[in-house]
């Protein structure tokens, strides 16, 4: 396997061949050059407001161009249990805004005309045994009546029709959400933030950042500025320059393996149609097809993605998939790499503000369509003033319990056992 990002070879990824300054001033100063603060500055330039984004490495680097496309309904939590936690009125709007964000993105896709393959085949929960689709079964009913949004279950004898292995016992459809290539989508989001007029700043990294009287002062590897204003968009890159935050956010490795282009055939009876697909368990596996190759992800290691998580994950994420699809054992893996999600303590996104600096954070895994529509909607709260307001910013963002965390996932490997223990007793 060769450890490279298999979507870079299919789009034209913005580049530092030519780095834009850093302005003196701006209005608005975004770090963070994803999903997040992209879908941000295209909203603000829209609104004639000088915005500058930071970026440590290349706009689009981080988990935005590495995910696996799946423009996804609802939230990390199961709907049952953010009911229960924040009570009926809230959990409706925040599954509405989970709609709104995949709509959100077709919207920009088609005001920006971005080539990139959106199209809303629906997703596909699959069961890992009985008891799951069980719970299933409840999940359609308690969907229809709470939130008037329907989902219909595939029986374990009808199962083929959607999904050639016999390894889960039924599944649910929500034919709502979508899939794209992530990094076109990306760099389209760049492309049009741009036009737009923000000032889009590569290999910006930010050293330093400090309040004034009325003016935040922002030091960065190129260069410094100054802004009234600032988002962090950093996902999980969030770091030290906002410690606060860096301690609310657990940076947890996701990886993901590409195979060589199959045959059409193949690929049909792989996924029938053409769902984004992923099961049940906590530690969990993710696949879709893209151009006849199985995109195949998931938690194979915790830790961030580096040159020895990236090739373990890879030997594991084939066997997972074997085990899934046994008629893949011959089939070559061309491409495995990593990237970096950001989970809070209670696996819920998060946006807010916190001395004078707004943010939207902890997307757990569903960031393609949410980070879309809170950078935009994150945007139009700072502009009216009115942040406190957001469904997302109407609860408590918590940190470890009893500070026994300091932006240093020390726990991580135990974390993973937990959850693989979790899996085995279910």
């Amino acid at each position: 396997m060769k450890q490279h990002v298999y979507w870079h070879t299919t789009a034209q990824m913005p580049d530092d061949s030519n780095l834009s300054p850093i302005p003196a001033k701006a209005d608005v100063a975004i770090i963070g050059g994803g999903y997040t603060g992209l879908s941000a500055a295209r909203m603000l330039a829209k609104r004639n407001i000088n915005v500058a984004v930071l970026e440590a490495n290349t706009i689009g680097w981080g988990a935005s161009s590495r995910n696996g496309g799946m423009t996804l309904t609802g939230l990390k939590p199961a709907m049952q249990t953010v009911i229960k936690k924040y009570g009926r009125e809230l959990a409706k709007e925040l599954f509405q805004c989970s709609l709104d964000s995949v709509n959100i993105v077709e919207q920009i896709i088609k005001e920006e005309n971005i080539d990139c393959g959106f199209a809303r085949r629906g997703h596909l929960l699959a069961a890992n045994k009985p008891k799951h689709y069980d719970a299933l079964q409840d999940e359609v009913e308690f969907m229809a009546k709470e939130f008037n949004h329907s989902v219909r279950l595939v029986s374990p004898e009808d199962l083929r029709t959607e999904i050639g292995t016999d390894v889960y016992h039924g599944a649910l459809v929500d034919e709502v959400s979508g899939g794209l290539n992530p990094a076109q989508y990306v760099a389209g989001l760049a492309a049009a933030a741009a036009r737009a007029g923000a000032k889009l700043c590569a290999r910006a990294r930010v050293n330093r950042l400090e309040r004034g009287e009325k003016r935040f002062f922002i030091q960065t590897e190129r260069g410094n500025l100054e802004a009234e204003s600032v988002l962090v968009a950093t996902s999980g890159y969030t770091g030290g320059i906002t410690k606060n935050l860096q301690k609310k956010i657990i940076p947890i490795g996701s990886f993901i393996i590409a195979t060589e282009r199959l045959s059409d055939e193949l690929a049909n009876k792989l996924s029938p149609k053409n769902r984004m697909i992923f099961d049940y368990k906590h530690f969990l596996n993710y696949f879709r097809l893209w151009d006849n190759r199985l995109i195949f992800g998931g938690r194979a290691a915790f830790f961030p993605e580096n040159k020895n998580t990236i090739a373990q994950s890879g030997e594991i994420l084939r066997r997972e998939m074997i085990r899934v699809y046994p008629q893949l054992k011959d089939v070559k893996v061309e491409y495995v790499w990593g990237g970096t999600l950001d989970f809070a303590f209670d696996q819920m996104t998060h946006v807010g503000e916190e001395d004078g600096i707004y943010y939207s954070l902890g997307y757990a895994g569903h960031g393609v369509a949410m980070a879309t529509y809170l950078g935009a909607t994150v945007a139009e709260a700072m502009m009216k003033g009115n942040i406190k307001e957001h469904p997302f910013a109407r609860f408590d963002f918590p940190g470890a319990p009893f500070g026994l965390y300091n932006g240093n996932p020390w726990f991580l490997p135990f974390a993973g056992m937990w959850y693989r223990i979790l899996d085995w007793i279910e």
